[in-house]
């Protein structure tokens, strides 16, 4: 495909007049420029107007042999190839019958805003068709004023690059569009892409390996076990480890940051960070800064703070802590909680990184003549200006409003503590917590590792007991660390170090020395299987793996 095979369509509104377009009319400048490698569009009106939808359209006929590559909507959101005899899943049964439940079950994903349906794929932000070892790739490189949504329709023979521009005014000159396409390898259109985008910083951030309390304690951390863990991963680790990560349970509710649980921690967190720091560790600590539990402090004491939906109701994030509520990023007294929740952090308490999460929920719902791309874009601007120089490790964001703003970033779903999918996953929103699918995306996100940010595929596990079992076998722990530590640069397991013995310390210090080689290809071979064609020391290998049951093999390869 070739920009000049496109045609651009805009719809928008004028005093509640509805209008379509392809060119400048009497209220709406329109300036395309199109090149083989690049195509923009600039809008400038005459007056106020409602964008009602941007679409730039081609015939394409998607060729039974190729693939297309639908990036998901945010961290969470499954992300894989599709052949056009394939289905990307949206809301499944029963969750999609019921408004409440899609409501709800919907709020982390892109259901209300993006078509799902047979024949008919999407792509966020970028995409590309994949016919052997070639790519065509397209990709937005500003998303800035609005989220960018690739459509390929099979049945229909259309690819549309278009614009989510819900609720979005314009009133002056902005350009809509700023689309590349690169044709080669890989590595090749990724380099290219990374290159061209429109960065706000580079991050310096080393590769990191260590612990974060979430997956075996939950909620139910305190003090005694932080330290012990802590102490068990200085003796077995060492300095092969160098991040320490307090995730949830340390405050008293979700969005009451200040209330720290003084049973659980009686010493303050101060003195947790000067702990970690005393091991020669990064101390890093989790904070959900828009979210808000129903009967948190912050929610009861500043119902005006909360986001609500056209109908003055408050707007409910997802089903975490049973349902949470949204604070209002365009409420200059929530920007300044916020600032005060991170000066406190960094600068009383002494962490160094935070891992920030629930991010979507900023952009939930368009509001002030805003589409959403353009609050999430402005909600991370906030976000990265709060974190200053310490390291931001996203989680639960739309990913291509992450690039530039973080310095890590979660590119999976939670990763569940069976190796074996739980039944709910055949029923639910296809950003629901998964062995399979975290893997998944690990290996179909590795283009983004070390091009925008470090990719942090989640944890692996290693543990036989603990206070929240794995139910994997050995050979599947060696799998999940191996698929970790070859295709990402953040490692984190949530056990106490001290209870393994050799072998499994064989696997945790194997796991956290960096990837030496280099995966020229990977991709599934079946709908449960995958191939990696990877280059190390000199050799080239193959590593294949069955996600049905964790079976794997590894071995060297002629030629």
């Amino acid at each position: 495909m070739n920009f000049s095979d496109f045609r651009l369509t805009l719809a928008y509104s004028v005093n509640g007049e509805r209008r379509v377009t392809s060119s400048s009319d009497e209220n709406i400048a329109v300036d395309c420029v199109v090149s083989d490698g690049r195509f923009t569009a600039k809008i400038a009106p005459t007056g106020k107007v409602r964008l009602i939808s941007a679409e730039f359209s081609a015939p394409y006929a998607m060729r039974d042999d190729e693939v297309f590559f639908g990036a998901g909507y945010q961290s969470w959101t499954v992300s894989s190839e599709y052949y056009a005899r394939d289905r990307q899943k949206g809301l499944l049964f029963p969750v999609n019958l019921f408004a409440f439940a899609r409501k709800i079950s919907g709020a982390s994903g892109d259901y209300s805003f993006t078509k799902y349906g047979k024949n008919i794929f999407h792509s966020h932000g970028y995409t590309y068709f994949r016919r052997g070892d070639e790519m065509e790739f397209f990709g937005s490189v500003d998303e800035s004023r609005a989220f960018t949504v690739f459509y390929n329709d099979v049945k229909n023979g259309v690819f549309t690059i278009s614009k989510d521009v819900e609720g979005m005014d314009v009133t002056t000159e902005c350009t809509l569009f700023d689309i590349v396409r690169y044709v080669g390898g890989y590595d090749e259109v990724f380099d290219k892409y990374a290159a061209a985008y429109v960065f706000k910083r580079k991050s310096n951030i080393p590769d990191l390996a260590g612990y974060t309390s979430w997956y075996n304690y939950f909620q139910n951390i305190d003090e005694n076990v932080i330290l012990r863990d802590l102490n068990g991963m200085t003796k077995i680790a060492g300095d092969r480890a160098n991040i320490f990560q307090i995730d949830d349970g340390y405050e008293s509710r979700v969005g009451d940051w200040f209330d720290v649980d003084k049973k659980k921690f009686p010493h303050g967190m101060k003195y947790i960070a000067d702990s970690i720091h005393a091991k020669g560790y990064i101390a890093g600590l989790w904070v959900a800064p828009f979210a808000a539990e129903y009967k948190s402090r912050i929610a009861e004491e500043h119902p005006d703070w909360l986001l609500r939906d056209e109908k003055g109701k408050k707007v409910i994030g997802g089903v975490a802590w049973k349902g949470f509520y949204v604070l209002d990023t365009e409420k200059p007294e929530v920007r300044d909680y916020v600032r005060r929740v991170f000066a406190t952090v960094f600068d009383e308490w002494g962490y160094d990184m935070v891992k920030l999460d629930f991010l979507y929920s900023a952009c939930i719902v368009p509001r002030n003549g805003k589409s959403r791309g353009q609050l999430m874009h402005e909600a991370m601007t906030l976000l990265r200006e709060c974190v200053g120089d310490k390291y931001l490790l996203g989680c639960g964001v739309p990913m291509t409003s992450s690039f530039g703003f973080v310095d890590a970033c979660r590119t999976g779903c939670d990763v569940e503590l069976s190796f074996k999918d739980r039944y709910y996953v055949r029923c639910t929103n296809q950003e629901i917590i998964s062995a399979v699918h975290a893997v998944n995306n690990t290996v179909f996100r590795r283009h983004l590792n070390k091009r925008f940010f470090l990719n942090d595929p989640d944890v692996f596990f290693l543990r036989d007991g603990g206070a929240k079992p794995a139910v994997y076998t050995m050979a599947q722990k060696k799998l999940l660390a191996k698929v970790n530590n070859m295709f990402g640069s953040v490692l984190f397991v949530s056990d106490n170090a001290a209870e393994y013995d050799a072998e499994k310390t064989a696997v945790l210090l194997e796991a956290f020395r960096p990837f030496g080689g280099k995966i020229t290809r990977a991709y599934k071979t079946s709908a449960d299987s995958y191939r990696v064609d990877y280059e190390l020391d000199g050799d080239k290998r193959v590593f294949e793996f069955e996600m049905k049951n964790g079976n794997y093999f590894d071995k060297k390869v002629n030629g």
